[in-house]
């Protein structure tokens, strides 16, 4: 009886371990989708009315679903500290990653934006306490050196333009830690409404900064906006499931099946090259993933 007492929490860890990993993979999968959707749009125009217009509609969206499940928008939980660190974070993470998407090749742009695991374990460590390692430690620094490399200071490729996707992954990371520490009363309906609302605010800060005039969508455009609605809400939605559910620094490594997702569409679809700096780079990121994955099973299984 005392074995399966103390086995017990164990069993119940990895199963929510594996199902916030499949919320993550399928995540990722949509949230490319989006990225490339948004990024064929801003192609046709200029990226802030993008950003408005999908911000707008996936908030419609959200705030349908909240009203149905008779959701406060205004609830003392909505107002607390942790939800306005997480709108402020999500903010800026919209405003750097979605110019990074318009300016830069989505493959790269994805490649680093593979960094925020390691910020959101690094940040796990030091917010939450969670157990975390030498060995992950050694993780996180090689991860962010794969970063590096797929940056490129010094090289004659570098761009300060590449600077646009490490800030937009050091506030999604910020938004996933505040996610985590936002009041379980705080529904997903709620946490989807604000953050397409800060994607909102985003497009049009970056709409400002353009300067440029709105102008009216073609049917293509139009079609492209809603097909990114439609994933970038789901999307979402299961990105919030994942980090509610399993342990944040055993669940967040499985962000990188990104890679795989943005990689294929930026080749597919607008034609890029994946270098020799993005391929040492991804190994390293991966890498270091596999090693946290690595860490976080083993002390489950012998805590």
């Amino acid at each position: 009886m005392s074995f399966a007492t103390k086995a017990s929490p164990i069993s119940d860890a990895h199963r929510e371990n594996l199902i916030g990993s499949i919320w993550i993979v399928v995540s990722m999968g949509t949230f490319a989708l989006e990225d490339t959707f948004i990024k064929a749009a801003s192609r046709r125009m200029p990226i802030g009315q993008v950003l408005m217009l999908f911000g707008l509609g996936g908030a419609i969206v959200f705030a349908v679903v909240a009203v149905r499940k008779r959701n406060p928008f205004l609830g003392p939980a909505v107002r607390s500290n942790s939800m306005r660190l997480r709108m402020v974070f999500e903010i800026s993470g919209r405003l750097f990653y979605s110019m990074a998407v318009a300016l830069t090749p989505l493959s790269a742009t994805t490649v680093i934006l593979q960094a925020t695991p390691l910020v959101v374990v690094a940040g796990a460590a030091i917010l939450f306490r969670e157990r975390v390692g030498f060995r992950r430690w050694a993780a996180v620094l090689v991860g962010l050196a794969g970063v590096i490399v797929v940056v490129g200071p010094g090289r004659e490729s570098f761009s300060l333009l590449s600077l646009l996707a490490v800030l937009g992954m050091l506030g999604f990371a910020g938004r996933d830690l505040a996610s985590r520490a936002a009041p379980p009363s705080i529904g997903t309906a709620i946490l989807g409404f604000y953050g397409f609302v800060s994607v909102f605010i985003a497009g049009g800060m970056i709409g400002i900064w353009q300067g440029r005039s709105f102008v009216w969508p073609s049917a293509m455009t139009a079609g492209l906006i809603v097909a990114a609605i439609g994933v970038g809400v789901g999307a979402y939605a299961c990105l919030m499931k994942a980090m509610r559910t399993g342990q944040v620094s055993a669940v967040t490594p499985f962000r990188y099946s990104r890679l795989l997702f943005g990689i294929g569409l930026g080749i597919v679809y607008f034609q890029e090259s994946f270098t020799l700096p993005m391929v040492v780079g991804s190994v390293l990121i991966v890498a270091s993933g596999l090693m946290i994955m690595a860490q976080s099973r083993r002390r489950l299984l012998c805590p």
